[in-house]
């Protein structure tokens, strides 16, 4: 893996990344010491994942309750007893809500705010960012405080000096970027003064994966001085497309060379066409119902659309028993064959 810089700052610092992702999200972060090169690290070990031996990403997933209070957040919100709570009290599970935030002028014909999930009357999405950031950041001190010898002091001696890098996709602009802003102030990342807006850094999501291909030893060794390279990242519900030029004098350096790009065709509205395919598709079948359309197209998001990789072969939804045949539109013990 090439070597990064050496952290030129006057004093110890620790920087912390949140990629809030329209489907998953996560936190890297990094202890930057003068005059050594940077070490990034991932909060791998979140609430309700410690059964899995970690994981660096949890679902972007909210539950309120009936007065807008935040109950539930990612992997938590999973758990058959919240679940079941979330049913018994009327609280609302909040799903693709990062959506809500985007430009109403970002080319989107195919999206209305009437397919994504409804925010509750007296929520708005700048709320549901800034609670989920709150607690991303709760989740980042236990895990840093838990995993750092003397973890606990490391961090009291950060705790008020904390910079944030925040990304957001390429179509997000000054108001988008506004509401992220005063999003981490209500969240309590940093104080409400222009010193702590010095604290925050906004990165575009083509520029975060430009910097993270830099930094993997799989991908820099391919860049070319005067050599043109496309990024693209096809995310949760955006996909952004960023293209840059490369040269070496006086140091390496890359320039935009076209208008970075984001589409509203993340893997979301795959998920969402599915379940209209499958709508009408099953319309003259008895597992047509909204019940099996539901388990089909939570299936179909899980695993079936992962494995995608040849056209010609056939794909297969899992939803029922192994009784459950109905051959006129291909179920066999409990599941949907797609023809390639």
């Amino acid at each position: 893996m090439p070597e990064r810089k050496p952290y030129q700052g006057p004093a110890r610092k620790l920087v912390l990344a949140f990629d809030v992702g329209t489907t998953y999200s996560g936190v890297s972060y990094s202890i930057l010491d003068p005059g050594e090169p940077p070490i990034i690290s991932w909060v791998t070990r979140f609430p309700a994942t410690e059964h899995t031996g970690g994981n660096s990403k949890i679902p972007s997933i909210v539950y309120y309750d009936k007065e807008g209070t935040a109950q539930a957040f990612g992997g938590e919100a999973l758990q058959e007893s919240i679940i079941e709570k979330a049913e018994d009290e009327g609280w609302v599970e909040l799903k693709w809500w990062k959506l809500h935030l985007r430009p109403k002028n970002m080319p989107s014909i195919h999206v209305s705010d009437h397919d994504i999930p409804v925010l509750p009357p007296s929520v708005t999405a700048m709320q549901v960012l800034s609670d989920f950031m709150r607690y991303l950041f709760k989740c980042t001190k236990t895990y840093f405080e838990e995993t750092h010898a003397s973890g606990r002091e490391m961090w009291q001696s950060f705790e008020n000096n904390i910079d944030f890098v925040l990304s957001h996709p390429n179509g997000w602009e000054g108001p988008q970027q506004t509401q992220i802003r005063r999003a981490a102030v209500l969240a309590g990342l940093v104080p409400d003064s222009p010193e702590g807006q010095m604290r925050i850094q906004l990165v575009t999501e083509g520029e975060a994966s430009l910097h993270f291909c830099l930094g993997s030893a799989n991908t820099s060794d391919s860049f070319n001085e005067d050599q043109g390279v496309m990024v693209i990242d096809a995310g949760g519900g955006t996909i952004d497309v960023s293209s840059y030029y490369m040269t070496m004098s006086p140091t390496k350096t890359f320039q935009e060379i076209a208008p970075a790009e984001c589409r509203l065709q993340g893997s979301v509205f795959v998920s969402t066409r599915a379940r209209q395919f499958l709508h009408e598709k099953l319309s003259g079948s008895k597992f047509g119902t909204k019940e099996d359309i539901d388990q089909m197209t939570g299936e179909f998001d899980k695993t079936t659309k992962h494995r995608f990789s040849n056209p010609t072969e056939p794909s297969y939804i899992r939803f029922g028993t192994v009784r459950d045949r109905d051959v006129a539109f291909n179920i066999k013990s409990g599941q949907l064959k797609l023809p390639g």
